[in-house]
């Protein structure tokens, strides 16, 4: 590649990753003219990016009849690392460039697979309820034990997707003296060490999920699944909603099929009020608003990475290229 210039550069959804805390200057020097918005609706991304050289967006999709009027374009950096918000495909056809930013939150998601994990086997919000209740004021010993207590130690962890997070997950699991064990990618998956999904369900006490959203991995999680776990087993999900069959998971946790389950994602990103996994008020499920990734360590290194794609895009230099 040739080094290439870059004259204008946008950002689509600063305010999805941004609070007025992030250090943006190396994104300022990268390019210098920029065009920042908080969030550009749908109806308006054409016009915004018209004659940008550089588009950065979050989770803002940009489609084929985006991409074909944007005549300057020459970059789009996704400031994540899924690219389902991208038409990919169409980017290649338009000679776009596409780059992503991986491991960047990976010390951010796992603190909260095991804040999850946590949460959920030290029975924590019903003993701190219990407490803002008076009941342990009331008891008649020092300590309460009305919810019994599970140790990590000696458990059973089972990981799909062993990338940058699900090997960072699995060396926490290990250090609380948890055995892990690894799912195949797919039925031509031989590495050593890899259970087919089937065989590796039956035999974990909790089952984290860290691969992508595909054809192939929606719905990975639905009834047929959750009935081959341990009744007593964890879901936790970090990743993608559309990798659990929401409607499933719900009636297993209803009946006691499995013990509990930690979301930090839902199948509908924002989910309206009265969406069903938000209504259950199940006490052995907890939900998040997908914030695994967004410690604020975490967030400056992607704008950081975003920075460092765009300067090696105008060294001609393929750095994190997804196209």
């Amino acid at each position: 590649m040739t080094a290439t210039g870059v004259e204008k550069a946008v950002f689509l959804d600063l305010d999805s990753l941004d609070r007025d805390d992030l250090d943006l200057s190396r994104l300022g020097v990268a390019v210098k003219n920029w065009e920042w918005h908080g969030l550009v609706r749908d109806d308006d991304v054409s016009a915004v990016i018209a004659d940008a050289d550089v588009v950065v967006s979050n989770k803002v999709v940009l489609a084929e009849h985006h991409l074909a009027a944007a005549n300057s374009l020459k970059l789009v950096c996704i400031a994540a690392t899924g690219t389902n918000n991208i038409d990919t495909d169409a980017a290649g056809r338009h000679g776009v460039a596409v780059c992503n930013v991986g491991g960047y939150a990976t010390p951010s998601v796992v603190q909260q697979v095991f804040t999850l994990l946590l949460v959920l086997t030290t029975r924590f919000n019903e003993y701190n309820a219990a407490v803002k209740r008076g009941d342990w004021s009331r008891s008649r010993f020092f300590c309460l034990l009305d919810y019994p207590i599970r140790e990590l130690a000696g458990k059973t962890m089972g990981i799909v997707g062993y990338g940058h997070l699900g090997k960072a997950v699995a060396g926490i699991a290990e250090a609380f003296g948890m055995q892990v064990v690894l799912a195949q990618r797919d039925a031509g998956d031989t590495r050593p060490g890899r259970i087919p999904l089937r065989d590796l369900l039956p035999r974990v006490d909790v089952l984290s999920l860290h691969c992508p959203l595909t054809p192939e991995t929606r719905g990975l999680i639905g009834s047929d699944e959750l009935a081959l776990m341990k009744p007593d087993a964890v879901l936790i999900n970090t990743a993608r909603g559309g990798l659990v069959d929401e409607a499933a998971l719900l009636d297993a946790l209803k009946s006691g099929q499995i013990g509990g389950a930690g979301l930090d994602v839902v199948e509908v990103e924002p989910p309206p009020e009265a969406y069903p996994l938000l209504k259950a008020d199940l006490p052995n499920l907890l939900v998040t608003p997908h914030t695994a990734w967004a410690s604020l360590e975490s967030r400056q290194r992607l704008v950081d990475e975003i920075a460092m794609n765009i300067e090696a895009f105008k060294q001609g230099q393929a750095r994190n290229r997804v196209v």
